[in-house]
Parts: C-alpha cells; structure tokens; sequence
C-alpha cells in the first residue's frame, strides 16, 4: 500500500530506503522492488534507564549519540547527573554491540546514499528516538530530499517527522499507540539473519 502511494512521484528518481529496524527491512523491501532501488539497513541501539519506560538516548553505526528529544535540557542534566556511570557503561556496550553487527556485514554504504531521496522506513514507531538518530546520521551527506515511509505511527512521531522531512507517507496515525505488534495480525517478523539476507537480495539486484 504505501509502495502504491509512493510509486507514482520516486518511480523513475533515484531513491535509496534505510530500514530503522527488522519491521522497516520487510515494508522496505517491498518499496525497494516497486521502485527498483537499494536497500540498506542503520543499525541504531537506544540506552534506557532503569525505571524509565523510555529511551534516554541513542547510538548509531556512525558513532552519532543522540539524547531523547522528549525530554527537556534540564531533565537530561539531571538524569545524566545521576546515572552517569551507567550511562558510560551502557554507552561502551551499545557501540560495541553495533560494531559487532557492523563486522558482520551490515553497514551502510554512505556513498549509495549521496545525491539519493533518502527513504527512512518502518514498521511502525511509537516515538521518533530512531528518526531522530537517522537524522542526525545523515547530516553530514548530501543527500536530495528525506522522505519517510511508515504504515502506523503515533502523534508525536508524525509531529516529529512534518519538522525534520520533506514528505511523508503514513497509512494510520494513532493517537493511543499500543506495541507496534499490535497493528498486524501476525507477528511473522524473520529473524535477523533472514532480514540480512532479505537486503542483500535487494542490492544485489537493483545496485
């Protein structure tokens, strides 16, 4: 649905999709066989406090960390003030679990996304956290327009996206969002390695 909705402007553009999480692979990888482009996949891991039922921030492949948005300066200040070792910590093993994923041959190619409309996808977001670290992640190429793809998404992620995107392509906004699972009627998400598969299927045939 959302490549039918996409088709008729990004056919014939250069397009490049960047799936947010194993969910935005298998709706990306739909857009990517109707549009004929590549695939990549931004390995992203969000830190958590303990008795915080939100991320505090965020780490990316590229290095870029990235605190939470929703919270204000002086609630991070005082959250960092005082959890600054476990940050630290969680810090050190969020980046070494991404390195990690990154050794196993899923890094994106920067260069493919030069020039490129930059398509972010998922399978649904209830906040924008991971918008957020492809935003930042992005700043420093050149790319022609940013773009995102979603089939649900909760208020404050489509709020976040009018701000930081050029378009937008959303099936249903929910003003109550539950877990993303809750929206599909099978949870049937393959496993990782599958998903990995699933991109390099797409690049190879497109690239």
């Amino acid at each position: 649905m959302l490549a039918a909705k996409m088709l008729p402007k990004y056919r014939y553009e250069n397009c490049a999709i960047v799936a947010l999480d194993d969910g935005g692979v298998v709706v990306g990888a739909q857009i990517a066989m109707q549009l004929h482009c590549i695939l990549t996949f931004l390995q992203t891991k969000e830190i958590t406090l303990p008795r915080e039922p939100n991320a505090i921030a965020g780490i990316t492949g590229g290095g870029n960390f990235v605190f939470n948005k929703d919270y204000s300066e002086g609630e991070v200040d005082e959250m960092v003030g005082e959890f600054r070792s476990y940050l630290e910590e969680e810090r050190f093993t969020k980046t070494h679990e991404v390195n990690q994923a990154i050794g196993k041959g899923e890094l994106i190619n920067l260069k493919s996304l030069k020039h490129m409309n930059v398509i972010l996808v998922s399978d649904g977001l209830s906040n924008p956290m991971k918008l957020d670290l492809a935003e930042e992640y992005l700043k420093p190429i050149e790319i022609d327009s940013l773009i995102v793809a979603i089939p649900v998404a909760s208020v404050p992620v489509i709020d976040r996206v009018h701000v930081m995107a050029d378009a937008v392509y959303c099936l249903s906004v929910i003003d109550d969002y539950f877990d993303t699972d809750h929206y599909y009627e099978k949870k049937d998400i393959p496993d990782h390695a599958k998903i990995t598969k699933t991109i390099k299927g797409i690049v190879l045939n497109w690239k």
